[in-house]
């Protein structure tokens, strides 16, 4: 009896190992993973953003290695809170961690301090919605996902003129920032190349700022029955509110920034009926349906063109490292080199939620149609 129970406890032990040797072989037959690494504000007043592009990544990640059966992107974000000094040292970690290629910076102002960093050291770079054409200037290794800052405001003004939305336009404006200072410059100079009335621009210092009576009201006694904003959602809301504290009901048109509105705290929803706004993403078509309901699903919450713009981040640098061989065994600074030259190859396109065949020229700026949108009852309607 004990020289059977010997057996058997033999033949167990051998199974055991059998089965451990078969997993590290099998292991062993998977290739290594590449190392993304992200740079955004998780925390902070311009988390919303930050967020959405991480969680947007992130369900491409996991769709991408899942479909391989296999590792392909292991993603490594970090937290900036919208600061270009905690970026470049968030950027640091990354590289000691054994990034090979960034994906990000999401907000301006860390993705410039970022870029000339990853511009030295030769990292690929995507961003999902650093906009500013400083982000890429004189870097041909930083590439954008999002539209530049001159296009947002030269396509506002267009689409303004030719669907005849206002004759008097006014403009509210953060005169600290560069992506709302880029895109309002484009627009006044566009607007006097098309006969577009500007009645009135008005500046403010900072996002946090809290009474915009005095802008609000220049607008208003000059006339504008229109009103551009090229701002950020937090005081964009604030402007709706007071706006219609003062009595002032002109048409409200936005830039990308905006989008996030909805889902400030504490924001009466209603009063952004009939707001305009640009953004590159339409939840209505097919695959932005599908995308919506895996983001409600993951997250509890819609997602924004942010979280879109950063799905289709991951996926473009995907397709791009299959077009280049991208391994893990590739040096950073080879895997950077190959990416440039496929990402502005003639033949490499992509398409995604936020645009069909996108390309990318060698300064970096991504060639796709922008998409207005309209608030009604709560949601987005494409015009």
């Amino acid at each position: 009896m004990k020289h059977t129970a010997k057996k058997m406890l033999s033949f167990v032990i051998a199974l055991v190992l059998l089965v451990s040797l078969c997993s590290v072989f099998a292991l062993a037959d998977d290739p290594a993973p590449i190392k993304i690494g992200f740079i955004g504000p998780l925390t902070g007043a311009a988390a919303v953003y930050g967020v959405a592009t991480d969680n947007g990544a992130q369900i491409a990640v996991d769709e991408i290695n899942e479909a391989a059966g296999y590792t392909v992107f292991e993603y490594n974000p970090q937290d900036d809170e919208n600061d270009a000094e905690k970026a470049v040292n968030a950027y640091a970690q990354l590289k000691d961690w054994g990034m090979q290629i960034l994906y990000g910076t999401t907000t301006t102002a860390p993705c410039v301090a970022v870029a000339a960093e990853t511009n030295a050291d030769r990292y690929f770079e995507l961003t999902p919605s650093a906009s500013s054409t400083d982000v890429t200037a004189g870097k041909d290794n930083v590439f954008q996902m999002c539209f530049t800052d001159p296009n947002q405001g030269i396509t506002a003004a267009n689409y303004i003129k030719e669907n005849a939305l206002g004759e008097k336009i006014a403009i509210i404006y953060n005169s600290a920032d560069a992506y709302s200072t880029g895109i309002a410059q484009a627009f006044v100079a566009q607007a006097a190349e098309i006969e577009l009335e500007v009645v009135e621009q008005q500046a403010f210092l900072s996002d946090t700022d809290a009474d915009f009576s005095v802008q609000i009201n220049a607008c208003k006694d000059a006339g504008a029955d229109l009103v551009f904003l090229p701002i950020y959602y937090t005081p964009a809301s604030m402007i709706l509110r007071q706006s219609n504290e003062l009595g002032y009901e002109p048409k409200w048109f936005g830039a990308d920034g905006m989008d996030g509105i909805l889902a400030v705290e504490g924001f009466d929803a209603s009063l952004a009926e009939g707001v305009m706004l640009m953004t590159p993403f339409n939840a209505a078509s097919e695959t932005g349906v599908a995308f919506v309901e895996k983001y409600e699903e993951a997250y509890g919450e819609t997602p924004n063109q942010f979280a879109a713009d950063g799905y289709d981040c991951i996926y473009a640098i995907y397709a791009a490292c299959q077009k280049a061989g991208i391994t893990a065994e590739t040096s950073h600074e080879d895997a950077c080199e190959a990416l440039i030259a496929a990402f502005t190859s003639e033949d490499f396109a992509v398409d995604g939620l936020t645009g069909t065949g996108m390309t990318w020229g060698t300064n970096g700026e991504v060639a796709k149609a922008p998409i207005v949108a309209v608030i009604e009852d709560g949601a987005y309607v494409i015009m």
